[in-house]
């Protein structure tokens, strides 16, 4: 009996929306990047993109846990001598808490090509509106 693997293109993809109020951070971050990379489907391959699209919205509104908002921090280097710039996790919900999301998916996609791919499949919003109204989005059930 041959495995059957996936091909590029082959799988169905669907549209998927998550309101990320009231959700544990990490909690939903870690189903969304299962959706981004399709291990929902019974065709999943590793190698092959066979995951869905997923709109995240009200992602200013995600809970974070214990003490994370003050002690947690987010770095970033300039690549210039002295250029390391770090930032709380509050002060960063405030600016961008889009990004917050997003850092916590990628952190749980692979480091590759292949992760890139998958990441650009993920829309976060921090309002309730969203430009995807055309795709006619599934809401995605958490288990929680």
């Amino acid at each position: 009996m041959k495995t059957q693997f996936a091909k590029k293109g082959e799988a169905e993809r669907k549209w998927h929306i998550v309101d990320a109020e009231g959700q544990v951070l990490g909690r939903l971050a870690t189903q969304i990047a299962s959706r981004l990379r399709g291990k929902h489907k019974p065709i999943f391959t590793p190698h092959v993109d066979t995951g869905d699209f997923v709109i995240v919205i009200n992602a200013e509104k995600v809970k974070l846990t214990g003490n994370k908002l003050e002690q947690k921090v987010y770095y970033r280097h300039s690549n210039y001598p002295g250029g390391l710039k770090a930032e709380t996790a509050k002060e960063r919900m405030e600016s961008k808490p889009e990004e917050i999301m997003r850092a916590a998916v990628w952190g749980m996609l692979p480091k590759n090509r292949l992760g890139r791919t998958l990441i650009k499949k993920l829309k976060v919003y921090r309002g309730p509106k969203h430009p995807h109204e055309a795709q006619k989005p599934e809401p995605l059930t958490t288990k929680e």
